[in-house]
Order: structure tokens, then C-alpha cells, then sequence
């Protein structure tokens, strides 16, 4: 293998959520999320799985943190549960402030860098009740929700990331339907998106205020958004509205502080900008320090409709559309193998938008675990979805991206949303019944390459 080096300071680490792998749903003042909600809807979740017990996170936290000790990972980013701190979006919890705290004082103890994430989708059920991400009001429950947890945490806690992917809270939980709360609302998505930013520029004023040298930024999922037909106009047409509900309407009001005109328009039959009050630009557009990436695929898209009517139902406002499948290798999640789609993804941020440092904040893969006669986790596959990532990675720093960390998806098994624990994305496996960690191959190569700062050849 060629010698890739990563530039000096790089941020090795991996990566969970809260209600993917705490469990202790109950415990200690926690009140039901979207998702403890969503669980229960038969159908809903494969299994009809829920986060409890999961990998028991939450009970577990000290042996795991020791788990990344041995493995040298330098970072660790996880999330904070909204329903543990403020109880159905109300008054401070203390008993959940103090795990955060533990767990916080654990990993600086083991000299890893704590990365928290302020919401991954697990939004008080109560603030549902009520409206969910659809009202005005939920941004300004975050907002308080940041300070409680700031004012615990920002004495030892230096980087921030105010939200988890938006794009899906907005568009699989109130468009699709397929996440919490489970909504199948095209106008409620339209206004979720804009709720979503306003609360993120809030976090960001109240991160700012209550630890003025901490660094504040937002993860997004990114795909390329590649036409099948580069000539055809309906599939250009196809990749431009997607793109725009997939990125550009992330990305321009947080980087430019206007959203795209084109996607306002194909917006406004959702009365998408009723939602936008003067003045919130501002707020969402305040500077940030880094911009995390999360990228899996590519997008690959046609306007023909492959004996379908519509497209896929995130997609609000767009008709026609399809993703052909292509001769690539896929995921246990049938997700395509595309890490040239890593290289473009941290390029156009690069030209297109205002410089800001980059993170990849989660890059992993789900595929069946292997295991040897001797017990040990042979995860070939993963192992080299995660090096060619890394190797795309390397291509966009040469270039002159300015990248700087890449945390694993995931560090554990758990809990995958609407799939349940049928699929495996961690490095370290997790038997569910007896709750033994076994780290795999990739988790062993992985600490390799954490500890060289460099590719190293799998072996």
C-alpha cells in the first residue's frame, strides 16, 4: 500500500448516539423521546425493536470508554439525550446532566477528546404532542435545553455540534414517514427544515455566551447528486431539485444566509416561506467553526419513473424520479460503495462554499460479521470500506482540503433506526444478550491506523 500520511493534529475517533446505544430508556428522570414513541407503532421498526437494552451504553460507559483507550482512538463523539436533561422539554433534570458529566470526566481522563452532538434525533415525545419540529416554539425549547446543558458541560467540553443530519429529522420523520415521529406531512417537513436551522443558529448564540473559546459547528449528511443522463434536461431537472433538498438548502443559510432561490420556489407550494421570520437568517448564518460531514453513497438519479408514479417520498415536490442501481458493490443497508463520492462531496464544499475546517463526523459501513473458528470478528468487508473512504479522504486533503478529523460509524453495534439491530455497523461487536464487547478486525486495524496517523496495509 502507498504511504498515506495524514496531516499532524488529525483527529482520529468514532462515533455513537444516544438512543442508538445508552438503553436505560427509564432510568433516572429520562422521559420518552420521538423514537421510544416511534418503537412502539407495529411495523414501524424491524422487530418491533426499541433502544432498550441496546448496547447499555449508559451502564456501560466506563468500560467502553476504557475499550478506546486500548484501541488509541483520540476522539469521541456521541450525543446528548434531550429527554434525559429536560424531561419531556421541561425543567432541568440533574440526574441526567451528572451521567453527561461522568462520562465527560471519563474520557478527559483517558486523555480522549469529548465531541458531544446537542441533538441526534431524539426529541422530547411531550414537545411532539405539541407540534413537534413544526412549530417556531420547539427552536426556542432547544435553545434552552443547550444552555442547561452547556452551562453543565462547557468548562471541560471544546467543540459543539448543535444537530445530527437535519435532513433526515426533517424529511424521513414529517415527509416519509419511515423515522420519528413518523409524519407523511410534506408541508410539516418544509416548515421542520427552517425550525431546525433557527435552533441550531440559537444553540450557536447560546454556546457562544456560555463558553466563548468552544468551538461550534453542525453535521450534515452529504451525497453527490449525479444524473443518470447529463444531457437530458429532465434529469438534470431530477438532480437539481434533489440536490437542493439534500444539500443547497442546508448548506446556502448557513454558509451564504439566503436560502437557494430555485428551492424556495419549488418550496412555496408547501408554504414553505411562511416560516421565515426577518432576522433568522441572521441567526442561522452566525460564523461557525467547523462543518461536519457525514457521507455513506452517491445519489444516482433519473427522471424516468421505472414504473413508479412518483419519487421516493422524502423528496417533497419532486415527480419522477428514480435511483437505478448500478454494477457496484453494496452494503448489508443495499447502499452503493462509492468513495470517489467522499473526495467530491469535501471538493465542492472546498470551491463552492466559504472556507471552513472540515470533520468527517461519520463514514462507516453495516455488512454481516464474520466470524472465525477462533472467535475472532474477521470484517473484511468493513475494514476495506473504511480504508478506500480514508484513502478519498486523502485524495480531497491533497488538493487542499482543509479536513481535518474522521470518526468511524460506529464504535458499537446498535440500535439502526427503523432497521432495529439487524444491522451491524460497529467496529466492536456487541452480543446483545450477555452485553460481551469484542472488537473486530477493522477495530484493531482502525487503532493502527489512529496510532500511525497513516494508512496502514490490511491485514
Amino acid at each position: 500500500m502507498e504511504n498515506i500520511v495524514f496531516p499532524q493534529g488529525f483527529l482520529w475517533g468514532a462515533a455513537t448516539a444516544a438512543f442508538q446505544v445508552e438503553g436505560a430508556t427509564g432510568v433516572d428522570g429520562r422521559t420518552d423521546s420521538i423514537w421510544d414513541a416511534f418503537c412502539r407503532v407495529p411495523g414501524k421498526v424491524v422487530g418491533g425493536d426499541t433502544g432498550e437494552p441496546g448496547a447499555d451504553h449508559y451502564r456501560r460507559f466506563e468500560q467502553d470508554v476504557a475499550l478506546m483507550k486500548e484501541l488509541g482512538l483520540k476522539a469521541y463523539r456521541f450525543s446528548i439525550a434531550w429527554p434525559r436533561v429536560r424531561p419531556d422539554g421541561g425543567k432541568v433534570n440533574q440526574a441526567g446532566l451528572d451521567f453527561y458529566r461522568r462520562l465527560v470526566d471519563t474520557l478527559l481522563a483517558h486523555d480522549i477528546v469529548p465531541w458531544p452532538t446537542l441533538y441526534h434525533w431524539d426529541l422530547p415525545q411531550k414537545l411532539e404532542e405539541a407540534g413537534g419540529w413544526t412549530e417556531r416554539d420547539t427552536a426556542f425549547r432547544f435553545a434552552d435545553y443547550a444552555t442547561a446543558t452547556v452551562e453543565a458541560l462547557g468548562d471541560r467540553v471544546g467543540t459543539w455540534t448543535t444537530l445530527n443530519e437535519p435532513w433526515c429529522s426533517a424529511f424521513l420523520g414529517y415527509a416519509a414517514g419511515i423515522h420519528a415521529p413518523g409524519r407523511t406531512e410534506p408541508a410539516a417537513a418544509a416548515a421542520a427544515v427552517h425550525h431546525l436551522l433557527l435552533a441550531h443558529g440559537l444553540a450557536n448564540d447560546v454556546i457562544r455566551s456560555a463558553a466563548p473559546d468552544a468551538k461550534v459547528g453542525i453535521t450534515l449528511n452529504m451525497y453527490p447528486i449525479i444524473p443518470v443522463d447529463p444531457g437530458n434536461p429532465a434529469d438534470l431537472d431530477v438532480a437539481r431539485r434533489l440536490d437542493g433538498l439534500q444539500q443547497r438548502i442546508f448548506l446556502d443559510p448557513l454558509l451564504r444566509g439566503e436560502y437557494p432561490a430555485d428551492i424556495l420556489a419549488d418550496l412555496e407550494p408547501f408554504g414553505f416561506g411562511e416560516h421565515i421570520v426577518e432576522g433568522d437568517l441572521g441567526v442561522i448564518s452566525a460564523p461557525m467553526d467547523m462543518l461536519g460531514v457525514n457521507y455513506y453513497t452517491e445519489h444516482y438519479v433519473s427522471s424516468s419513473p421505472n414504473g413508479s408514479e412518483a419519487a421516493p417520498s422524502p423528496w417533497i415536490g419532486v415527480q419522477h424520479a428514480s435511483f437505478p442501481r448500478r454494477d457496484a458493490p453494496r452494503t448489508d443497508m443495499d447502499w452503493e460503495v462509492r468513495p470517489d463520492g467522499l473526495t467530491a462531496v469535501l471538493l465542492r464544499l472546498h470551491h463552492d462554499y466559504p472556507r471552513i475546517p472540515l470533520y468527517i463526523t461519520e463514514n462507516g459501513a453495516a455488512f454481516r460479521d464474520d466470524f472465525s473458528g477462533s472467535g475472532a470478528i474477521d470484517d473484511v468487508d468493513r475494514t476495506g470500506y473504511i480504508a478506500s473512504h480514508l484513502r478519498a479522504a486523502h485524495t480531497a486533503i491533497r488538493a487542499g482540503v482543509d479536513l481535518r478529523g474522521y470518526f468511524c460509524w460506529s464504535l458499537l453495534d446498535n440500535f439502526e433506526w427503523a432497521e432495529g439491530y439487524a444491522k451491524r455497523f460497529g467496529i466492536v461487536h456487541v452480543d446483545y444478550a450477555t452485553q460481551i464487547r469484542t472488537p473486530k478486525m477493522s477495530a484493531r486495524w482502525f487503532s493502527r491506523v489512529a496510532r500511525d496517523n497513516a494508512l496502514v496495509a490490511v491485514s
